[in-house]
């Protein structure tokens, strides 16, 4: 089986899966209690999360508030950063920013949305023209998840400070996090990120923030994570995405990672019949996500064909593959036609997969499109 839906999700890293019977069996204790065994992985819990930022960021600038998931951090930056005036964010975002943004609409806090480029990154220009002294957040999206356009979001957040320095500028880099060679400008005040997408098990999420940065409580309760997120700590999950977070960063991974991907994804477009799809991809895009759109075959047609030769593949964001409506909302703003957009695919990498890999999905993508052409003729 080859599986190339990995921004959707990954599988364990084997030292995630490692952990799984230190933390149930034997360090299942509470880390908010008072007893030493329960300090002990407090502790632990507070250098994991340390560590996490460290990757990206400054630890003693930044903070971490471990979320069940890249959405809830996502939501609760939107909801407790955006609390007066409007919110700005693009046609490209990820359900969890574009759906929180219209409630907060419906809430009072006036939600607006800025186009795409054909690529699917933002057009800067036209969100800096939506920015105005009444903005109190602004969001955009690190890579788009359905595209791979890489946003440049340290230069994005400076021309918005620019224009108002009161507005707080969060991103979503849960496709960006563990894959891209990046550090967190000073512009930026929070970031979501997600450990399953590297790795990491399900259920374990984060929002980065300045520590300097003031937020109302997303959940009560008990007051943990600093008090802006309560509940009894995922013990497990956070000791998973540290040590997935490890297997990416640690000893040069980040670039060696990049590179071995970026090979993957090059030699599979090498090898799709033009002839039957067309990039959707920017080519500088992200290396970990290559979007085709096959000419005159629905995408989940293809989908399941290649399911059934042992190709696993998506055809847009999981997270909005239940949406009412029959058509990405992404791929609409970036101006695919109809003649196109039925027939996109979405096909996402790991640092696991290989170019024989690729070799193989190129030969049965290529045959599956030719098959039902010839069949709907």
């Amino acid at each position: 089986m080859i599986y190339f839906d990995n921004a959707a999700t990954t599988r364990p890293e084997r030292a995630v899966a490692e952990l799984a019977a230190h933390y149930l069996d034997e360090q299942f204790y509470n880390p908010s209690a008072l007893y030493a065994e329960g300090y002990n992985l407090h502790r632990e819990l507070e250098e994991a999360r340390r560590e996490l930022v460290s990757f990206v960021s400054d630890p003693d600038e930044f903070a971490i508030v471990m979320t069940s998931c890249g959405t809830e951090a996502d939501n609760q930056a939107i909801f407790c950063g955006g609390r007066r005036g409007n919110i700005v964010t693009t046609m490209g975002e990820h359900a969890a920013v574009y759906a929180a943004a219209q409630e907060a609409g419906r809430r009072g806090t006036e939600a607006r949305f800025a186009p795409l480029n054909p690529d699917g990154s933002a057009d800067a220009d036209a969100l800096l023209e939506l920015v105005d002294d009444k903005t109190s957040l602004v969001s955009v999206i690190h890579v788009n998840n359905e595209t791979g356009a890489i946003n440049d979001i340290n230069a994005i957040a400076e021309r918005v400070k620019a224009k108002n320095p009161r507005a707080l500028f969060h991103s979503d880099g849960v496709q960006a996090f563990g894959k891209l060679p990046f550090r967190l400008g000073r512009n930026i005040d929070m970031y979501s990120v997600s450990a399953h997408k590297i790795g990491g098990l399900k259920g374990t999420g984060a929002l980065i923030k300045r520590k300097k940065l003031v937020l109302q409580p997303y959940i009560w309760g008990g007051g943990q994570e600093g008090g802006l997120r309560s509940g009894t700590e995922n013990v497990l999950g956070i000791a998973a995405f540290r040590a997935a977070a490890r297997t990416r960063y640690l000893g040069g991974g980040i670039e060696k990672n990049y590179s071995v991907v970026r090979n993957v994804q090059s030699r599979l477009w090498e090898l799709l019949d033009k002839q039957l799809f067309e990039r959707i991809s920017p080519e500088y895009g992200s290396p970990y996500i290559l979007t085709v759109a096959a000419r005159g075959v629905r995408g989940e047609t293809i989908l399941h064909m290649c399911d059934d030769r042992g190709l696993i593949i998506g055809t847009g964001s999981a997270c909005s593959s239940n949406a009412a409506k029959k058509y990405s909302r992404v791929m609409q703003a970036c101006g695919l036609g109809r003649e196109l957009i039925d027939g996109v695919l979405r096909l996402s990498f790991n640092i696991h997969n290989t170019a024989d890999e690729a070799e193989r999905a190129a030969e049965i993508l290529n045959d599956v499109v030719r098959t039902d052409r010839e069949l709907t003729k």
